[in-house]
């Protein structure tokens, strides 16, 4: 299994998952098709399914496009959620396989969304496996709660993606690293592991680099939205409950201007 990421819009990625044995590839949130089509052409690969996360245009709004570049290819989404152009809706735990090694499983993750769903990939390669999680988990942050509940969150991070192995790759939709940093150093200013990732993460800017992949070991180190069960957390932040915890973590993230 091979992942390339593609950088779209300002700072958007849609992603390649390729099965290497078969050449073909599904692609995440595909709203710059064109571009797309030509990076899978590059890499000499057939294009094969749409994984959508959400609804949003920035991240749904090729997939019309795309069915017509692409004739025949399956454009999946989650069951609950209003995505263009899909053809195939999926629930919680459904799966879907991509070439010969390559297998996918839905998880519904829903706040931003109230269908939003990630898709965590294994391969029978024996690789670290790769969750793909739109705008639920950033890397140091999570989505806005444009249509869910704290509650919804809370069990969509810390429950759901927090359960996958911790070696487990997170690729999410958007490029925010460095600013989700600078906010979690007001939320842990003590946090060696987000000072260090801090650091790092403004280098690969700088460099033009991505800050993708994470993992999931390295954001329940960094992720004050995926920390908020330890009592340390709740306590900085005047809350008794996770729940709490992450909607105060929310609220002050949405009136920080770092």
């Amino acid at each position: 299994m091979k992942i390339h990421y593609v950088p779209c819009l300002e700072d958007n990625y849609s992603y390649l998952i390729i099965d290497e044995s078969t050449k073909e590839a599904a692609v995440v949130d595909p709203v710059e098709p064109e571009k797309v089509v030509g990076v899978a052409q590059q890499h000499g690969v057939l294009l094969k399914l749409v994984l959508t996360t959400h609804h949003h245009w920035d991240h749904a709004g090729g997939n019309e496009k795309l069915k017509q570049l692409v004739p025949g290819i399956k454009v999946y989404g989650g069951s609950k959620d209003n995505v263009k152009g899909c053809t195939d809706s999926v629930e919680n735990g459904d799966k879907i396989s991509l070439g010969a090694d390559v297998n996918i499983l839905s998880l519904h993750t829903p706040c931003h969304t109230k269908g939003h769903v990630s898709y965590y990939v294994t391969s029978k390669e024996g690789e670290d496996p790769a969750v793909f999680t739109g705008d639920t988990l950033f890397v140091a942050g999570c989505g806005k709660f444009f249509e869910g509940t704290a509650e919804q969150m809370h069990q969509s991070l810390c429950v759901t993606l927090a359960s996958l192995p911790k070696p487990t790759r997170v690729y999410c939709g958007h490029e925010y690293t460095v600013k989700n940093l600078q906010f979690a150093l007001t939320v842990e200013p003590d946090n060696a592991r987000i000072q260090q990732k801090l650091s790092w993460a403004q280098q690969q800017r700088q460099a033009g680099l991505p800050t993708i992949p994470s993992t999931i070991e390295e954001e329940l180190e960094t992720n004050p939205f995926m920390r908020v069960d330890l009592p340390d957390i709740q306590k900085k932040v005047g809350c008794h409950s996770a729940v709490e915890a992450i909607r105060e973590i929310r609220r002050l993230k949405d009136n920080w201007r770092g």
